[in-house]
């Protein structure tokens, strides 16, 4: 019998109920000064503890690693602090809650660098905006992210080293596992793709090379967590913020074969979710499987019907649903017993206070 959403499943040291993640997304409400997580955003991810698995918006792995204001980052005492509360009501609720661990390279702006420099494997533009706000009035605006310096070689083992740590900070504040992003045109990303990195070294040319980054980073956070504790985000198909290149498709399926020697707990496919976005072909979807022996979560505009055929075809183990979690913190139960889905506020998605965070009301509730 194939398996449906609703069919439990272990992943690492974990057993989930269901199939349905919550997907990353970033929300923007920490605490200031500090980018500290807090009580709000504990309710918000407490709230949404029936999902099978909660992988929680990205925190910044160092200062140096963050690109939009008011994100959480996961390097210091009051960070670490401040996920306990979250992890400890995502437990107390019953859920189960893993980290995504975030540098985001090029993607930044110069007010949050301690140089007013962003950097990224070469010194190319992504010809894209990130999130600003005003830390006094908490008001925002896009704003271009300047041109990248290329980091020294000598400079790259500190950044692994700082994925390292934060996972070893993430286990300390009570998470079950960590997600490396390596997706949607951030630091990972940019090293694997030739229209972002540019190198001459032994991280840049051929796809061997371009992959070492990566594997670097997944190898130094699975020797301090474990490997069955770690998952990776990808995103191959996704070419938005300048990262279109003709050799990822071959080079994601040659991380990922690197990975799976490492023995990751999963591989997170993010997928294009915007109305004329490429789909992904079933052919790559099969060559993923066939590369990795883990876990694989999809993640992107997915509603029942196509979660539910991903999964009986067998392409996919579980499936990460994001904006219709937002609106809608009881999903798991709305999407069993077929009950309708509320809509979301898309005005009070990134920063402000509770209105459109924590909100939302479960079936139960809203009666």
């Amino acid at each position: 019998m194939s398996p449906t959403l609703f069919s439990p499943i272990s992943l690492g040291p974990l057993t989930l109920p269901n199939r349905i993640a919550l997907a990353p997304m970033t929300r923007a409400r920490s605490s200031q000064p500090g980018n500290v997580p807090n009580a709000l955003m504990a309710k918000y991810y407490a709230q949404r503890a029936s999902a099978g698995l909660i992988v929680t918006e990205a925190a910044q792995i160092s200062r140096q690693g963050q690109g939009y204001s008011f994100t959480p980052g996961i390097h210091s005492p009051e960070q670490i602090a401040g996920w306990r509360l979250i992890t400890d009501a995502v437990h107390r609720a019953g859920g189960r809650i893993v980290l995504q661990l975030w540098h985001v390279g090029r993607m930044s702006h110069e007010s949050f660098q301690a140089d007013g420099r962003p950097v990224a494997p070469s010194a190319i533009s992504p010809d894209a905006k990130v999130w600003v706000a005003d830390p006094k009035t908490g008001v925002g605006m896009m704003a271009d992210s300047p041109t990248p310096r290329a980091l020294e070689i000598g400079e790259i083992a500190g950044i692994v080293d700082d994925f390292r740590k934060a996972a070893a900070n993430a286990i300390a504040a009570g998470f079950d596992g960590v997600e490396i992003h390596g997706a949607n045109g951030y630091l990972v990303d940019q090293f694997l793709r030739r229209s972002s990195n540019r190198r001459d070294d032994q991280y840049g040319g051929p796809s061997e090379n371009r992959i070492r980054f990566l594997v670097e980073v997944a190898e130094a956070v699975a020797s301090e967590i474990g490997a069955s504790r770690v998952g990776m985000r990808l995103s191959p198909y996704i070419t938005q913020r300048n990262m279109a290149d003709g050799e990822i498709i071959p080079t994601t399926l040659l991380a990922v074969r690197a990975l799976d020697r490492i023995r990751l707990a999963y591989i997170h496919l993010a997928e294009a979710d915007w109305d004329d976005a490429p789909s992904i072909p079933d052919d790559f979807r099969r060559d993923l499987r066939a590369a990795f022996s883990g876990r694989i979560i999809v993640a992107g505009r997915y509603d029942k019907d196509r979660a539910s055929d991903i999964l009986a075809k067998g392409l996919a183990d579980i499936v990460a649903f994001g904006r219709p979690f937002i609106a809608n913190p009881d999903l798991p139960r709305r999407l069993k017993e077929g009950l309708p889905l509320a809509g979301f506020d898309g005005a009070t998605l990134f920063g402000g206070s509770a209105e459109g965070y924590s909100t939302y009301s479960a079936l139960e509730d809203a009666a």
